[in-house]
């Protein structure tokens, strides 16, 4: 077609036009710009920076010091460039678990200035995990520290149900898959259940399949690809006593020990529970009480 052809001009307002409709390319997100962000999947797909992520300071968390010893090495290494492993945290509600993680990230960036990004992806965008690490995997150059930033990426309260294929893209991406995952990325996941599944989903699998073993391999065998793997428990009076005392010292509360503990065993009664959570929850009543301000 010679440059003179009559529809020329026709084509180019076409061509314009579908530019103008087509969706922008997203643009790179600046890691730099918080120590936490959001992962929002879209469209369009975008990293929400937090500026404020509401973490108590690992020295108050009480009753989990294996667990904290272990989670907190692990993020260090992470942090100093060092081989980690993606870790599952599960076990009893209301124990810390997402407590200790983003207390363990503030913490590692404390000992290492702005070494790691906390990114959270919730539970029902787990399907795209490997849209986030295509983000992540990205050059986005860090120009404090060179190179691109570390990131920990985050799920709280993971677990899958029945006829949910989403775990195939989490096992993909904790078995790396033929591009590896980023170096600069690692994943730590919540859970209130040990397999990540309901008991009676593996029972039911296991009692009407052919071989018992392989129907639920494949779904129960998703936890051992954590390389550490750690569990919570549920608390005694003694360890709660610990957490009630704790809180309440950090935040100068002025009650005796003794009126401190009464009251602290009334509230866990009335919860039917004792935990960390319920600990907290009680320090900040107490805290309401007597009129003390715990910016919490």
């Amino acid at each position: 077609m010679s440059d003179s052809h009559p529809l020329l001009p026709t084509l180019a307002r076409i061509a314009e036009a579908l530019e103008r409709l087509a969706p922008p390319a997203p643009a790179a997100p600046d890691l730099g710009a918080a120590d936490a962000f959001v992962w929002h999947p879209g469209p369009p797909a975008r990293l929400d920076p937090v500026p404020r992520v509401a973490a108590v300071g690992i020295t108050l968390l009480q009753g989990v010091e294996r667990q904290k010893a272990l989670i907190l090495e692990n993020t260090l290494r992470f942090a100093r460039g060092l081989p980690a492993n993606n870790a599952m945290l599960w076990g009893a509600r209301g124990m810390g678990k997402s407590s200790l993680v983003k207390a363990a990230h503030a913490a590692a960036n404390a000992e290492v200035p702005g070494a790691i990004a906390l990114v959270e992806i919730q539970r029902e965008d787990v399907r795209t995990l490997p849209d986030l690490l295509n983000v992540l995997r990205a050059d986005h150059q860090d120009p404090l520290r060179g190179g691109a930033r570390r990131c920990l990426v985050f799920c709280d309260d993971l677990s899958f149900e029945r006829e949910d294929a989403d775990y195939k893209a989490l096992k993909s991406v904790l078995d790396g898959g033929i591009e590896g995952r980023p170096a600069n990325v690692l994943f730590y996941a919540t859970s209130n259940r040990r397999h990540l599944m309901p008991r009676d989903m593996i029972e039911n699998e296991r009692s009407t399949a052919i071989n018992p073993s392989e129907a639920t391999e494949e779904k129960v065998s998703l936890s051992d690809r954590f390389g550490l793997w750690i569990g919570f428990h549920n608390c005694d009076q003694d360890t709660f006593f610990a957490m009630v005392e704790g809180y309440a010292a950090s935040f100068g509360l002025p009650v005796s020990q003794d009126d401190l503990r009464r009251a602290a065993v009334e509230w866990s009664v009335t919860r039917g529970a004792r935990s960390g959570r319920v600990a907290w929850q009680f320090v900040q009543d107490m805290a309401g009480r007597l009129g003390v301000r715990t910016n919490a």
